[in-house]
Order: structure tokens, then C-alpha cells, then sequence
């Protein structure tokens, strides 16, 4: 099977060759493994199975898509926001609105010039579209995009204090959400649109399940519309214990929840398919806090073969993935053995980087995209 064939039949519960992947690894894991595979790293992902291609047109490109190399380096994007890279990641540094009062809020001018350029960081992944499950993410949505411009307290604050003020800029963080995805559904061959809004902690939502319906779930409601419209598969992002509101992200029209955190309070990847598999295809689970770092071989093939298992129970619905990015301190042979249950062997990866290798060599022009 193709990976676009894959992954469609696991979504619809049709049969598959094997389950389908779609695994993030932390920049220092993404190393590593390009070295051992000899291979650049922007084809680690391709080379370890992954069956999706996938990349960021609205604020996580300024997050995830521009690399520095220093400790401290850093840039501001085109909403205004400062950010530094703090270990391995970027970090915000700077909220634009953070000290601004409620009118130089309401002033605030979204980036809509930066669209095309935004967009176009799709082009690099239509190269045999054919072959491969393409996905466009116009994340972060509604609150996460708000918190990013004004700060996490001020949101809270907002929210609680000001909700007119929280509700108009929800809706401004939507529209400029909704231009991107309409664009990207019109013009590119997607399978699926990719939202993120991470609404919940470690140990529970952060504010009131009725709070998040009153305020952000009507303008989450009108992004996911967009995917709809154009007929495709709707792929939702939020981190940490946000099974209160599974339902209704089940209502909103959401198939494939990610990346269910195992480790927090109501987010048993077991258990949510249980309770929630006829409806949701699940995309991630697996333990990044302790089973891939610190279990022996022999665990990390138990438990995952016990996770493949369960979550495909009803023949389907289920893609795997890590339930954050695989941390640096995971021993290359507790990854490999992750693979190796899904049916994808060491030799295997081995082999592709070869080809990799080679046909870079002979096309040393060519660039097949992550």
C-alpha cells in the first residue's frame, strides 16, 4: 500500500498492510538519528516509516519551522511575537499585548499580508501527492493563538473579566485561521486540515469545560467547518487532559484526536477507545515519560504491541505516534523495537536511508520534502 492508501484505510477500518505512522522526534533525537542513518534530517521522518507529510502555515511555522543553532538565538515573527530558543526548542520571549490595554488590543492587526508567503511553505510536500497522506496545519486556532499575542494570565483574566474583549479576539484568531484553510483546502491536494488549540494542562482543563463551549468552541467550530466543506478528514492537536470535552470535539466534526498525553488524569489511550473509538480515530499514546526512555526492549515491544492491539480493535482507527516529540535520552534500540511492532524493521529503515542516500547522489539537486 501507499502511505495515502494506508492511512485512509485505517481511518475508514479497512484493512491494512500495517498500522499507519506518524512519529515526531525532538530536534536532538532528529540528530542523532541522522547520523546514524547518514542521512540529512530533514528525511528522518520518511526514512522511520512515517506515513505522513505535514507542515505549518499560521503561527507554529514561527514556533517549529524556523531553526536556530545557539542557545538564546532568537527572532520575531510576523505577529509581533519574540521568541528564543531555550534548549532545544523556541520559547516565547516577548507578548506583543502583553502590557496593552483593551483598545490596543481591539487595534491589533493580524499578519494577512504574510498569507501567500505563509502558504507556501506547502510547496515542498506536493512532490508525489499521490503517494503520500498530506496534511496542512493552520495552527494554533483560537485560545492558543490569543495567549501567544497576550499572554496566558491576560487570556485567563480576559476571559473571566473582559469576556467581550476575549470573545472578539477568539473570533479574530478564527478568521485569521479560516483564511489560511480555505486557501490551503482550495489549493492544495490535502487528505486532511490539521487544527491545534492546547486548552488543557497536566492535570485538567484550563478553565471550565462551559467556559471553553462558551467562549472558544463556537470559533473552533467555524475553523473545523472549513475541512468540512472541502470534504476532507478533520485532524485536532490538543495536549493534556481534555477528555471533558471529547464529546463535543466529536460533535464539532473532529476524526483523529492527538496526541493523547497517557500520562494525564482521564487519558488512557485504552479507555478513550473504549469509551470513544466509533467516533474518533486516535494518533498517538505512546509513553514519551518513561516507557521509551527508561523501559528495556523487551517492555517497549509489550507495551506497544498491547497498544496496536487495543486500539485497533474495531479494524482500524488508529495512527501511531508518540504522545509528545520522542525525548533525546531514548535508547536507539527502545525506537527501533517501537517500530518494529508496527511492522516496520531496523533493516527497513536502514534500507530507505540507503536509497535515500543514493538517489541523492544522483540527483543532487532533487529534494524530497520531510
Amino acid at each position: 500500500m501507499t502511505s495515502k492508501e494506508r492511512v485512509h484505510a485505517a481511518l475508514e477500518r479497512k484493512p491494512v498492510d500495517r498500522v499507519p505512522i506518524f512519529m515526531w522526534f525532538h530536534p536532538e533525537t532528529t540528530e542523532r538519528l541522522s547520523r546514524l542513518l547518514e542521512i540529512s534530517p530533514a528525511f528522518v521522518g520518511e526514512a522511520m516509516g512515517n506515513d505522513v507529510r505535514q507542515t505549518w502555515v499560521n503561527n507554529n511555522y514561527a514556533m517549529e519551522g524556523i531553526v536556530h543553532q545557539h542557545e538564546g538565538d532568537g527572532h520575531t515573527d510576523f505577529w509581533g511575537i519574540r521568541w528564543k530558543k531555550v534548549d532545544a526548542f523556541n520559547q516565547i520571549a516577548a507578548f506583543p499585548l502583553e502590557q496593552a490595554t483593551g483598545e490596543e488590543v481591539l487595534a491589533y492587526h493580524f499578519p494577512v499580508e504574510h498569507q501567500e508567503e505563509l502558504l507556501s511553505q506547502m510547496s515542498p510536500l506536493l512532490h508525489h501527492a499521490e503517494e503520500w497522506f498530506i496534511g496542512c496545519d493552520v495552527s494554533p486556532c483560537v485560545y492558543e493563538m490569543y495567549f501567544r499575542l497576550r499572554g496566558m494570565g491576560n487570556v485567563l483574566t480576559d476571559m473571566t473579566l473582559e469576556p467581550d474583549l476575549a470573545c472578539e479576539m477568539f473570533k479574530r484568531c478564527a478568521d485569521f485561521s479560516i483564511q489560511l484553510a480555505s486557501q490551503a483546502c482550495s489549493r492544495f491536494p490535502l487528505d486532511w486540515l490539521w487544527t491545534g488549540d492546547d486548552v488543557a494542562g497536566q492535570y485538567a482543563l484550563m478553565m471550565s469545560p462551559a467556559m471553553w463551549r462558551e467562549q472558544i468552541k463556537p470559533q473552533l467550530q467555524r475553523v473545523f467547518d472549513v475541512s468540512k466543506s472541502a470534504g476532507l478528514w478533520h485532524a485536532h492537536h490538543c495536549c493534556g487532559a481534555l477528555r471533558p470535552i471529547i464529546p463535543d470535539l466529536i460533535e464539532m466534526g473532529v476524526d483523529i484526536l492527538n496526541p493523547i498525553q497517557c500520562n494525564c488524569p482521564g487519558m488512557d489511550p485504552l479507555e478513550l477507545k473504549k469509551d470513544f473509538g466509533r467516533d474518533l480515530t486516535f494518533m498517538g499514546g505512546v509513553d514519551t515519560v518513561d516507557l521509551l526512555p527508561n523501559g528495556t526492549v523487551e517492555e517497549v515491544r509489550e507495551s506497544t504491541a498491547r497498544l496496536l492491539q487495543g486500539m485497533t480493535a474495531d479494524g482500524g482507527g488508529y495512527i501511531l505516534a508518540a504522545s509528545h516529540t520522542i525525548p533525546p535520552e531514548t535508547p536507539d534500540q527502545n525506537i527501533f523495537a517501537l517500530l518494529a511492532e508496527a511492522g516496520v524493521s531496523r533493516q527497513e529503515v536502514f534500507d530507505r536511508a540507503a536509497q535515500m542516500r543514493k538517489r541523492a547522489l544522483e540527483s543532487p539537486q532533487s529534494r524530497r520534502p520531510q
